[in-house]
């Protein structure tokens, strides 16, 4: 199979497209600068250098590479802009599953997030809505991840890879990251999470067991799974154990939660054969590497 990876550069993309020429199919990448598409073609696959948001330019890249499916990893949270993001989600998104149609592709797989679903009791499965209480500026994030979901589900067949909280290299978690920064107490440290060791549940999964799910998932039927390690856990559990690995101070238990940070389960996606490496960020972030 042809795959075309958009977004082939960033943290999942980085280590999918080895992925993808490892399983037999030939990969065309896209990156937004020169230094990205030499990395592409390093990695053994054909590269081109066009930006999500340029409708006509991705158009002409998807024509030309005339691939079997689209693989949708594009975000753009280098600067912890939240609002840079939706938009991609938005338009970048548009852009590339109308490219997709104009050039006869009927598949695709696209990334969203595990942390959208409406409020509740217990880690959420795929049945549950997407959060349409939510205030801002969560409603804005919400609101981006229906249009992404919403659009890709105009191609014949899209499954949408619902990911936990990424950790793993170049992520905010690993050593180095903005969130070892934010322990530490720099106020320059910029990421869209948190370090408060509260009740808030939340789900992780490693970045190199995302990019198995995204290869996996070219055989799926369409619809949303939760891509998720097998341990949603409160942040007051989590967050020592980051810190820890991070050489970090732990901070402060407090109390609380909102309705809304509850996990996700990955019932779905083990039924599917996809199980994670690292089925726990209990030992997984002291494993980061890929």
């Amino acid at each position: 199979m042809h795959v075309f990876v958009a977004g082939a550069t960033g943290v999942v993309g980085r280590l999918l497209v080895p992925l993808l020429l490892d399983a037999g199919h030939r990969v065309t990448g896209t990156s937004r600068s020169p230094a990205g598409t030499d990395r592409i073609r390093s990695q053994g696959a054909a590269a081109v250098r066009v930006d999500a948001l340029d409708a006509d330019a991705l158009r002409r890249a998807v024509a030309r590479a005339a691939p079997d499916a689209v693989i949708h990893q594009l975000t753009d949270l280098a600067d912890a802009d939240g609002a840079a993001n939706t938009r991609l989600r938005r338009e970048g998104t548009r852009n590339l599953t109308e490219a997709a149609r104009a050039a006869g592709v009927s598949r695709i797989v696209a990334q969203s997030i595990s942390w959208a679903y409406a409020p509740g009791h217990g880690p959420a499965d795929e049945s549950v809505p997407l959060d349409d209480t939510a205030a801002q500026p969560r409603a804005r994030t919400v609101a981006g991840v229906r249009a992404l979901e919403e659009t890709v589900a105009g191609l014949e067949t899209a499954v949408v890879l619902r990911y936990g909280i990424l950790y793993g290299p170049g992520t905010w978690y690993a050593p180095g990251g903005a969130v070892a920064a934010a322990l530490a107490g720099d106020p320059a440290a910029r990421f869209l999470g948190s370090v408060v060791a509260d009740d808030a549940v939340g789900s992780f999964v490693h970045v190199a067991d995302a990019a198995r799910a995204a290869v996996a998932a070219l055989d799926w039927p369409g619809g949303p799974v939760n891509i998720v390690d097998d341990e949603p856990a409160p942040a007051h559990e989590w967050l020592p154990v980051l810190a820890d690995s991070l050489g970090a101070p732990v901070p402060d238990r407090v109390p609380g939660r909102q309705g809304w940070e509850r996990g996700a389960s990955n019932t779905l996606a083990r039924s599917r054969g996809w199980s994670p490496a690292r089925a726990s960020w209990r030992t997984g972030f002291g494993d980061q590497g890929a």
